[in-house]
């Protein structure tokens, strides 16, 4: 069926999938075109991805980079947001299939552009996920938050030296990007912020390890930046472990073994990942039903015009689009959606799709912030690090940001926050991960009860 509420026109029909960088930009970019954009999207809001480490270390509130997308294009006449997630897309019969709450939906197409993104991959390994949270949304954002903060209240209440080591202890896999700025936020938390809160625990004492499988932090920014960045984070007393694959996750810690062979365990109550991504599976249902090709990542290798073949109306951009050159960043989506909307509005003053010029992208450089007043940057051939490439990282994020409100905000979180070193967003709450360590906490006791603070209470 046809969504409730939904008229009968004779306007081309878009349809956009996603409401990520990729989804909103396609749905500007058709704001004056004489067409009609459904967007679908299993999320209420415009995610900006890069700060999730922000809200998981209490820098800035999830609102600052979650604005309602009904909010963002309330003003934009021809476009209609709805909520769901896509389960399907049809081809032959031009339909997308969404589902809310045990109804189902279906919505025709005249165009689509499917910007449905990627979450994060274990590599095989999904039972990772219990124990070891990705950096893709809002929740898991606001869950590594309570684990974190949870760590710290749990180990205040222990006697246990061996359990206070382990709550202290914070693994993040993955020395891309997330990881990097994963990690140096995590030591500043601890030795900054928490510094002098506890009265039974030394928060700088706490022990941040950032490992991974490659030889190198940064390995796309090149080993001058690589290098950079590992100096900073070493200064700040981040463990550096590279050469280091991780073979199994559980509650109490990490298995890794190492580039030698050798195999070894970190106790660890807190683990973050940001290891990889896995595109949308809406890329295998595209493969299905055309000649397509995934690679091992589920992107799907659309055509030089990032259309699917024999369907020059489909378009797929962003994380989920596999194309040389394109990395998986914003600035890939927002070129390739622009792309697309462009194509639709030639194709509606006749254009023949046959003749569309392929898609070229614009590299606009890769950042990536270490720590306060540190980052790395690659714009071109120019590499650079420390301030200068901190206050550009600062500038292009807030360039980014949507709505005039959502820049201010975040601008005053961040002169709070990088000035007196305080942050206002560590509230964490039993809806997050809290209330699950807190079970874990007591099924310890339990188990065995080493520890007599805790048992008292």
């Amino acid at each position: 069926m046809s969504h409730p509420g939904a008229a009968a026109t004779d306007r081309h029909r878009v349809v956009i999938i996603g409401s990520g960088f990729g989804g909103l930009n396609a749905a500007k970019a058709l704001k004056r075109a004489d067409v009609d954009i459904k967007m679908i999207a299993k999320t209420t809001h415009h995610l900006f991805q890069p700060l999730l480490y922000q809200v998981a270390t209490g820098i800035i509130s999830s609102g600052e980079i979650a604005p309602p997308t009904r909010i963002i294009l309330r003003r934009q006449r021809n476009a209609q947001v709805l909520l769901g997630e896509v389960t399907h897309v049809d081809l032959a019969n031009k339909t997308v299939t969404s589902a809310l709450l045990g109804h189902t939906y279906v919505t025709p197409y005249d165009s689509l552009i499917i910007a449905a993104g990627a979450g994060q991959s274990y590599f095989g390994n999904d039972h990772f996920a219990e124990w070891a949270p990705g950096m893709k949304t809002v929740d898991d954002a606001l869950e590594l938050r309570g684990r974190i903060l949870g760590a710290f209240e749990q180990a205040e209440r222990s006697s246990d030296p061996a359990r206070r080591e382990k709550l202290l202890t914070f693994t993040v896999v993955g020395a891309g990007p997330t990881g990097v700025e994963m990690a140096g936020q995590i030591a500043e938390l601890a030795d900054h912020t928490l510094k002098g809160a506890f009265r039974h625990i030394d928060s700088t004492q706490a022990r941040v390890i950032l490992l991974d499988a490659a030889p190198a932090v940064l390995p796309p920014m090149g080993e001058k930046l690589g290098k950079k960045a590992q100096a900073r984070l070493e200064k700040m007393g981040v463990e550096i472990q590279l050469g280091a694959m991780v073979t199994d996750v559980d509650r109490n810690g990490i298995t890794v073994k190492d580039s030698d062979g050798t195999v070894r365990r970190i106790e660890c109550a807190t683990k973050v990942w940001s290891a990889g991504v896995s595109a949308s599976p809406l890329g295998r249902d595209l493969a299905r039903q055309c000649d397509v090709e995934v690679d091992r990542a589920g992107r799907v290798k659309v055509l030089p015009d990032l259309s699917v073949p024999g369907h020059p109306n489909v378009f797929v951009v962003g994380d989920m689009a596999a194309v040389e050159g394109v990395p998986g960043m914003a600035q890939g989506a927002i070129q390739g959606a622009k792309y697309a909307a462009k194509a639709i509005k030639a194709e509606l003053r006749g254009a023949n799709p046959a003749e569309r010029e392929p898609f070229k992208y614009f590299d606009k450089g890769s950042m990536a912030t270490v720590s306060r007043f540190s980052a790395v940057a690659k714009i071109g051939k120019l590499e650079f690090g420390g301030f200068i490439a901190w206050l550009a990282w600062l500038v292009l994020h807030l360039v980014y940001l949507v709505g005039f409100k959502t820049k201010v905000t975040t601008l005053l979180s961040w002169t709070v926050t990088f000035l007196s070193r305080a942050r206002g967003n560590l509230t964490i709450t039993e809806q997050q991960a809290y209330a699950r360590t807190r079970i874990e906490e007591l099924e310890e006791i339990a188990a065995s009860v080493q520890d007599p603070e805790m048992a008292a209470s």
